[in-house]
């Protein structure tokens, strides 16, 4: 295909003990699923339940590569997740057969400038829901 501009190539991450790598195509995540942690941030995990929201999977950074600190943040946080990979397509998909579509799991390590993420989340939402809106409308 020939680009009208020079566009990346597909994230993709190593597979552990194999010389094969993972195309990452969208990143999908899951915020308020931790209780303790919603109550550190001033929620309560009761009456708000979690929500789905997406990174662009250019927002990979491989192993052992330098991170530059963020411009306009002051107060970089970072939390240990949980990676699962998904290897298939699907669609409402029964609990029983889920599993089904896990190709792997990983550690991952996110960022997060916890001082623009408040100010976005008190200032309405921002960006921040227009991709919980895109999650919802493409998760599957």
């Amino acid at each position: 295909m020939n680009h009208a501009i020079k566009f990346r190539a597909t994230p993709a991450l190593p597979v552990a003990e194999s010389n094969q790598t993972f195309p990452v195509g969208r990143i999908y995540c899951v915020g308020r699923n931790y209780a303790e942690h919603a109550r550190e941030m001033g929620h309560d995990p009761d009456r708000e339940p979690p929500f789905f929201f997406m990174k662009p999977a250019d927002a990979i950074v491989q192993n052992g590569a330098t991170l530059p600190f963020p411009q306009a943040t002051k107060d970089l946080h970072h939390e240990i997740e949980m990676v699962v990979a998904i290897g298939r397509d699907g669609a409402d998909i029964p609990v029983a057969k889920a599993l089904d579509h896990v190709f792997g799991y990983g550690v991952g390590l996110d960022m997060t400038r916890r001082d623009l993420h408040h100010h976005v989340r008190h200032a309405g939402g921002g960006g921040a829901g227009e991709s919980r809106r895109q999650a919802r409308r493409t998760r599957g």
